[in-house]
C-alpha cells in the first residue's frame, strides 16, 4: 500500500487522504471516521501522529475509486489494512464524502518525506553519447505519439547496451516497476531541456529493443514523466513497437552547471542583458533548494505557502536554471524569512517561464505570516562532483581531513591527495561542503593532525582560493600542477567540519538608521571602551580622565534568519569574563 496527501488549501501536513491500491489511487470515506484512523493515517505517510482529521471533502473531492469505508482503528494497527472496514472498493459513499487528516508536523526518524519525487542517479554525459551516435538530419517527425512535450520532462534513452559506465546495460528500464523510478531520474537531472529529437533508428544500435513504455502523451505541465499518461507493454515486449522507433532526447545542464570559458562568458552577458534577478533561494543547506524570496519595489520578500504545489515550486526552479521541483515545502520549513510577505496563492500551470507570471494575489499583512513561507527543492543535474571530493578521519561523516580525487581524465588512473592547508578557510570550506552534498560549512581547518586516520600522504592541491559560489573545489583558484605549501606534512592539510543546518545572522539596518545620533561623552565614562577596543586609536593619545570623545550612537538588533540558533565558535571553556560586564 501506497499513501499520499492531496486537495488544497492545505499544508504539507495535512490533506486529502489517498491510497494506491490495485495499481489505483483511490480515496477513504469518512463514514465512522475516527481520530484512531488518522493516527494510523498519519503513520504510513511517516507522520509521529495525528492532531485531527476532516469529512465531507475538506480538501476538495478526489477522483478514481473510493477504496475504503466505514473504517474502525483503534489507532495502534500497523496498516489500515488492519483496521475494519467493509472491503476494499465497497463503499456507498460519494467523492463529496471523502476524508482527511491533520497530521502531527514531526517526522518519523528516518522516514523518506513525503512529496517527494525519488530520483535515480543517472550519468549526464547519457544524452550527448546517444546523440553523438545519431545520424544528421535527426529531428524531424515520426508518426509516433512522442513529441516536444514529452521532451521538456525528462531525456529517456532506452538502449539494449547501455550507455557507458551504465552497469545495468540493457535491464535499464527492463522491468515495469522501476520504470517510473528511472524515468524520472531522467526527469529533473537535467537543468533544462534542449530539444527533443524525436524517435529516430539507432543505426549503429541493431540489436533487438525491448520496450516497456508506449502512449506516452504529456501536457508539458507535468513534472516527471510518470505524471503523464502512458500504457506498458505486456506480454511479449521484444514484438512490440513494431510501426514505431526509440524515443530519444537531449537535454544541456542549466547555466549554474555549464562548464568552459565559453559557457560562463554567455552567462555573464545574460546578467548583464536582464539586470538583477527578482528571485533566490534562501536558507537551503544544498544547491537548489531554499526558502523562496522575490524582489519587489527594490525590496527582497517571501511568498505565502497557500496553494504553494508542486507545479508553482517548478517554475521556480526552472527559472532558476534547475530541473523541476522535487518537492514543494510549506510552513516556513526552509527557515522564516523577514521584511514584507510579497505574494500569496500562486497558481502556476506549469508551462509559465517565469514566476511572475502565474496567477498570484498582492496581499495584506493579516493574511500570512513567516511561519508560512514557501520554499522549494529542485532537481538539478547530475554533474558528479561528489565523486571526486571525500572526507576521511572525522567523528562522523559530516567532519574530517578533505581528500580530492586527481587524474581521473582521459582514462587516467584516479589516485587520492590532500590539500594544502594554507589560506584554507570559510569559504573553501562552504565549497567542499557543498561539493560533499552535506550542506553548510561550521568550520574550515588548516591544522587536521587529530584526524590522522588515513594513508593518503600526498598534497595534490595547493592556493586554493573560492568565492564560496563555486560547485566544486576545481573550479577555484589554485596552483594547479605547480604546488606550493610551506608546511606539507599531513598534518597541515585542510579539513571541515559541515553542518545540514545554519544560523543567518542579519542586521536590521532600518533600525540603526532610525536611532543614529552624535553624543560628547566624557572620557573617565569610557574606561571600559577603552579596555574592549572600542575606541578609536586616537583616543590613547588622550589626556585622562580629562576632556572627551565624540561618539555615535546608535540601537540594534540581529535577526537569525537560519535553521539553527547562532552559537559562538569559541567554546565556554575558552570564554573570558570581563569586569565591565
Amino acid at each position: 500500500l501506497r499513501f499520499r496527501l492531496a486537495g488544497y488549501p492545505r499544508k504539507h501536513n495535512e490533506g486529502r487522504v489517498e491510497v494506491f491500491y490495485n495499481d489505483e489511487w483511490g480515496t477513504i470515506c469518512d463514514d465512522d471516521f475516527t481520530l484512531g484512523n488518522a493516527h494510523v493515517l498519519c503513520r504510513h505517510l511517516g507522520f509521529v501522529a495525528a492532531t485531527g482529521w476532516a469529512h465531507s471533502a475538506k480538501y476538495g473531492k478526489g477522483v478514481g475509486r473510493i477504496w475504503l469505508d466505514n473504517v474502525n482503528c483503534a489507532g495502534s494497527e500497523k496498516s489500515i489494512g488492519d483496521c475494519k472496514h467493509r472491503g476494499w472498493g465497497n463503499s456507498d459513499c460519494s467523492h463529496e464524502e471523502d476524508a482527511g487528516v491533520v497530521c502531527k508536523d514531526e517526522r518519523i526518524p528516518g522516514f523518506k518525506d513525503s512529496n517527494v519525487i525519488e530520483v535515480r542517479k543517472l550519468l549526464a554525459r547519457v544524452g550527448s553519447w546517444v546523440m553523438s551516435r545519431m545520424p544528421q538530419g535527426v529531428g524531424q517527425s515520426g508518426n509516433s505519439p512522442w513529441g516536444f512535450r514529452e521532451a521538456a520532462l525528462a531525456f529517456l534513452v532506452v538502449l539494449p547496451g547501455g550507455a557507458p559506465g551504465d552497469p545495468r546495460g540493457r535491464e535499464a528500464l527492463s522491468s515495469p516497476g522501476r520504470v517510473a523510478g528511472d524515468i524520472s531520474a531522467a526527469t529533473g537531472r537535467a537543468g533544462r531541456g534542449s530539444g527533443l529529437l524525436s524517435p529516430h533508428r539507432l543505426f549503429t544500435e541493431r540489436q533487438q529493443l525491448n520496450y516497456r513504455l508506449h502512449s506516452v502523451s504529456c501536457t508539458g505541465t507535468e513534472v516527471h514523466l510518470s505524471m503523464c499518461s502512458f500504457e506498458f507493454y505486456r506480454g511479449n515486449s521484444s514484438a512490440a513497437c513494431g510501426g514505431g522507433m526509440p524515443a530519444v532526447v537531449s537535454c544541456v545542464p542549466g547555466p549554474l552547471f555549464a562548464t568552459g570559458n565559453a559557457h560562463k562568458k554567455k552567462q555573464r552577458q545574460q546578467q548583464q542583458q536582464q539586470g538583477q534577478p527578482r528571485i533566490r533561494l534562501k536558507g537551503g543547506a544544498r544547491v537548489g533548494e531554499g526558502r523562496v524570496e522575490v524582489l519587489k519595489s527594490s525590496e527582497w520578500g517571501t511568498i505565502c505557502d497557500d496553494r504553494w504545489n508542486l507545479q508553482s515550486a517548478s517554475v521556480v526552479c526552472r527559472e532558476l536554471g534547475f530541473g523541476s521541483a522535487k518537492e514543494a515545502l510549506t510552513g516556513a520549513r526552509m527557515g522564516q524569512g523577514t521584511g514584507p510577505i510579497h505574494l500569496n496563492e500562486v497558481q502556476c500551470r506549469g508551462t509559465e517561464k517565469s514566476l511572475w507570471n502565474c496567477p498570484l494575489r498582492n496581499i495584506t499583512q493579516e493574511d500570512c505570516k513567516h511561519t508560512e513561507d514557501a520554499a522549494v527543492r529542485c532537481n538539478i543535474p547530475y554533474m558528479g562532483y561528489e565523486n571526486l571530493i571525500r572526507l576521511s578521519g572525522g567523528r562522523s561523516r559530516f567532519e574530517g581531513r578533505v581528500e580530492v580525487a586527481v587524474g581521473a581524465g582521459d582514462g587516467d588512473q584516479r589516485r587520492w591527495g590532500l590539500v594544502c592547508g594554507e589560506g584554507w578557510g570559510t569559504l573553501e570550506a562552504m565549497v567542499a561542503c557543498r561539493q560533499l552534498g552535506l550542506g553548510f560549512a561550521n568550520h574550515g581547518l588548516q591544522e587536521t593532525w587529530y584526524w590522522d586516520a588515513s594513508n593518503v600522504t600526498e598534497m595534490v592541491m595547493s592556493g586554493v582560493k573560492c568565492t564560496g559560489h563555486e560547485m566544486s573545489l576545481s573550479h577555484c583558484q589554485h596552483h594547479g600542477a605547480s604546488l606550493s605549501c610551506r608546511n606539507t606534512g599531513t598534518r597541515f592539510a585542510a579539513g571541515v567540519i559541515c553542518s545540514e543546518t545554519a544560523s543567518d545572522l542579519l542586521l536590521h539596518a532600518p533600525l540603526v538608521q532610525e536611532t543614529a545620533y552624535i553624543e560628547d561623552r566624557p572620557l573617565h565614562m569610557l574606561y571600559c571602551a577603552a579596555e574592549e577596543n572600542c575606541l578609536a586609536s586616537s583616543a590613547r593619545l588622550a589626556n585622562w580622565p580629562y576632556g572627551h570623545r565624540r561618539l555615535l550612537r546608535f540601537s540594534s538588533q540581529i535577526h537569525n534568519r537560519g535553521r539553527a540558533d547562532f552559537r559562538p565558535k569559541a567554546g565556554r571553556h575558552s570564554w573570558v569574563w570581563h569586569e565591565c560586564h
